[in-house]
């Protein structure tokens, strides 16, 4: 007597256009300053003024990196250097002493509640800025942010506080290198094609060139990464709270979508951000970069090269608010950090 097979379950197979008919989700990834933009005051500073070198000695050592006397890795070297305190009773100063926003916790969940990636960006030392996010929003929250920075030798008795650089350079630690890298990762996790959308928040010079890396910039207002961007008229939305930066990021989200679709570039697209999505590293700049760089092409393929802050001059801004650079004789230098900026 023949058996009885049951077939083989046969896949559902959808219609070509069921595919455009779903919307795309656009990938948010937010990069932030942690000194001075999550915090009001600079972890570095509370240290090196009560445990260290000291205000007075501090502010030489950071006017000797603006004149380009020495690197701002040499500085921080001397001033990481001078601390003579173990962590915990030097991180109960700063726990007494440093300030939140007061809707930055509100921001992170909402960062969390919408698959928006947040990490911190900072020239500071990593197991300070995690201990001080642990303490002031939980160790559950703090693990949800991602921290960028500078590994540290610390010995027991704290006489010894060693920065571990993340880049071999003067600066020790290239935020713009930084967010470069994050972004080649996130286009690799996007598989429907997106193009993710990266934000940066910040509040002063050493910052801009990880801001320039940006699709959309926030400067804190008043502080002098909005007045360098008023200066040379770069693109950025100033703002006082996280409170500020959530609204316009529902905004901005609601505008890309009706724009877009979420596919293809964002509605808010930045050109210099989307020649770090195809540059991985010097060795892979495009040839015709090499052959006949322009002064910008100059500052961020090679930013190490210069030492100055000087104004990129023939900067234009079209009427889709994006920087359009007239080439020029002379390379614009990059911002130099400031020691303590993390």
């Amino acid at each position: 007597m023949p058996i009885a097979l049951t077939p083989p379950p046969v896949p559902e197979v959808k219609a070509l256009g069921d595919a455009k008919a779903q919307p795309a989700k656009r990938k948010i990834i937010c990069f932030s300053d942690f000194d001075g933009t999550i915090f009001m005051q600079d972890t570095g500073h509370v240290l090196f003024d009560n445990h260290g070198c000291g205000s007075q000695r501090r502010e030489i050592l950071d006017e000797q990196i603006k004149t380009g006397e020495r690197s701002f890795r040499d500085v921080s070297e001397e001033m990481w250097g001078s601390l003579n305190v173990p962590f915990d009773d030097g991180f109960e100063v700063m726990k007494k002493t440093l300030e939140i926003d007061p809707d930055f916790q509100s921001f992170h969940k909402f960062c969390l509640a919408n698959d928006i990636p947040f990490n911190v960006i900072s020239a500071g030392l990593k197991p300070i800025l995690r201990r001080v996010l642990d303490t002031f929003l939980g160790e559950e929250a703090s693990s949800h942010i991602d921290i960028v920075a500078n590994e540290a030798e610390i010995s027991a008795d704290g006489s010894e506080w060693k920065p571990i650089w993340r880049h071999d350079t003067e600066l020790g630690h290239d935020k713009a290198r930084s967010i470069t890298e994050a972004r080649r990762e996130a286009e690799l996790e996007c598989e429907d094609g997106t193009i993710p959308l990266i934000v940066f928040i910040g509040d002063g010079v050493s910052d801009l060139p990880a801001a320039r890396e940006a699709d959309v910039l926030f400067a804190r207002r008043g502080l002098r990464l909005e007045e360098y961007c008023q200066e040379h008229n770069i693109p950025y939305i100033p703002f006082d709270t996280f409170a500020d930066i959530q609204r316009e990021i529902e905004r901005i989200k609601e505008e890309d979508e009706k724009k877009t679709g979420g596919r293809g570039v964002p509605a808010r697209f930045n050109p210099r951000a989307n020649l770090w999505r195809r540059v991985s590293s010097k060795m892979a700049v495009p040839r015709y970069v090499v052959m006949s760089p322009t002064k910008e092409d100059k500052m961020f393929l090679w930013p190490e090269a210069f030492s100055e802050l000087k104004a990129p001059a023939g900067v234009e801004i079209s009427e889709a608010g994006v920087p359009q650079v007239k080439v020029q004789e002379n390379p614009v230098p990059a911002p130099v950090q400031s020691a303590t900026a993390a």
